[in-house]
């Protein structure tokens, strides 16, 4: 039996534009320290040999330390087998980088940078190396014909399939892209695929990974790797998905009616305070609310934004819904009255959406002032 854990796009080095230095520091650290994160999940799950589909690296050229402590951490993991897969990112074609980590790599680690087979011990491994980022072509194609003894068959490719998004007839698909049933065409017990940053099953012996730090707000499986057994040749892979990541890209939608508490609905919809440390929130408002009710928000946000790692409210989606009320508590009379009953008009009759929606956020501010004051 042979027992590995699949994982894909670490993306080390990844810059994270974009984001305050502070948290794109943070970011970067917790990439690299997955590495650790996978050791302890392969060894928790007795697996031998933790297999990278590609995109270990985010970039052609990395920083020498991105290298260095990613081979340092996977030394200190000297009771696995590691091994590379060239992929879009960190194609062959980053020659610099794959001979820097063929002279610097520790034994633990094998390159799989030809398409030849590669002895795992009681299994043999197929890769399919990009040589380019987009090489154009199937590079899973020879794996059909690889001769393998009676040994089980493991395939480790990286690119897109014909029908990627499941459910959906994408065509034939152009020539770049990994055939759907190459496991079954080649025999393979298994098929590891890295690209897609979201863990996604294509076939009962195909699988994606995902990336096991998550890196954005797309509503992917959370992230993780896949711990895989498989008992002898022609048997079926055992699979178990296994969470591996640190850091939580939530995005929070709020869609309020007129009346609605706002604020206890958005304290409702945050995580625990002891997960917001770790969290990145993006927090979308939509629907509509009294001036009161977008002032009384607005301070709910302000008073939880500093608990998060990250975060950013849209409130460009929330209208305004305006009342007397309202009105009368920014000003009864004068110029201050009539600006804010402009405004009020303009929100609701503007000629587009861009003005109504400028008007809606002056109105808004304005209130928020005066409450101020």
């Amino acid at each position: 039996m042979i027992r590995f854990l699949h994982a894909s796009d670490l993306h080390l080095g990844k810059p994270f534009g974009g984001f305050p230095e502070d948290v794109r520091a943070r970011l970067r650290q917790s990439r690299q320290e997955v590495i650790a994160r996978l050791a302890g999940a392969a060894r928790e799950g007795g697996a031998a040999h933790v297999l990278l589909a590609g995109d270990t690296f985010d970039q052609e050229t990395p920083a020498p330390t991105t290298i260095r402590h990613a081979l340092n951490a996977m030394q200190a993991a000297s009771d696995l087998t590691w091994v590379l897969l060239p992929g879009n990112h960190d194609s062959l074609a980053a020659s610099e980088l794959w001979r820097v980590l063929a002279a610097d790599r520790p034994g633990n680690v094998i390159l799989a940078t030809d398409a030849a087979p590669v002895d795992l011990g009681g299994a043999v491994l197929l890769p399919a190396p990009c040589p380019v980022r987009h090489p154009g072509r199937d590079l899973t194609e020879w794996m059909d014909d690889a001769e393998t003894g009676e040994a089980i068959r493991i395939g480790l490719a990286h690119g897109g399939v014909h029908d990627f998004r499941p459910g959906e007839d994408a065509g034939p698909g152009p020539a770049g892209v990994i055939a759907p049933d190459r496991a079954e065409r080649a025999n393979l017990a298994y098929l590891g695929l890295g690209d897609w940053h979201g863990r996604l099953r294509i076939g009962p012996a195909t699988w994606y990974s995902g990336t096991p730090e998550a890196d954005s707000f797309k509503p992917h499986a959370p992230a993780g790797a896949l711990l895989v057994g498989i008992a002898a040749p022609g048997a079926r892979a055992e699979i178990a998905e296994v969470e591996t990541g640190a850091l939580r890209w939530a995005r929070i939608g709020l869609d309020l009616v007129a009346g609605e508490d706002g604020v206890a609905r958005h304290d409702a919809a945050l995580p625990p305070l002891a997960e917001r440390a770790t969290t990145l929130a993006d927090l979308v408002v939509t629907g509509r609310a009294g001036l009161a009710a977008r002032a009384a928000l607005m301070a709910a946000i302000r008073a939880a934004a500093p608990d998060f790692l990250w975060h950013r409210a849209d409130l460009g989606g929330l209208a305004v819904s305006q009342e007397l009320a309202d009105l009368d508590q920014i000003a009864t009379s004068g110029a201050l009255r009539r600006a804010a009953e402009t405004l009020a008009q303009e929100a609701a009759e503007g000629a587009d959406a861009a003005a109504r929606h400028a008007a809606h956020a002056a109105l808004a501010r304005l209130f928020e002032y005066r409450m101020e004051e």
